[in-house]
């Protein structure tokens, strides 16, 4: 495999700082509120992880069609698709299933991706 295109970690940067200033605002609304533990940080780190490794490997799959013929791009981009769900359907389960992970931390953290890139155009520089 080549390298990680430029871009692609350009923005997979973006999305895990924002994720990562996301994460903070959770974390202090769990303080805020008393329900803050260890476990709040394990679900955290779980599904903030999960969350930017699977825009990373969305990039990466991107990356990988480009130089393919448009059958072949098709059918990996709903390959990698389908098998970023699986793992973040699995990694979910752990989340729940392990009491060391608050599960709604977990969770939270999969939306902050799509909050990064609907605040993406505030910040692009053109």
């Amino acid at each position: 495999m080549k390298n990680i295109d430029s871009m692609v970690l350009k923005e997979t940067k973006f999305i895990a700082a924002f994720a990562f200033i996301l994460s903070m605002l959770m974390q202090s609304v769990f303080l805020i509120i008393g329900k803050w533990d260890y476990t709040v940080l394990l679900g955290n780190i779980l599904g903030f992880s999960a969350a930017v490794g699977n825009f990373l490997l969305m990039g990466i799959t991107v990356q990988l069609a480009l130089d393919k013929e448009e059958s072949d791009a098709k059918n990996l981009i709903k390959f990698s698709q389908t098998m970023r769900m699986i793992l973040l359907f699995v990694l979910t389960i752990i989340g729940c299933l392990i009491p060391i992970f608050n599960l709604l931390a977990v969770i939270m953290p999969y939306l902050f991706p799509r909050i990064a890139i609907s605040f993406r155009p505030l910040f692009k520089k053109d």
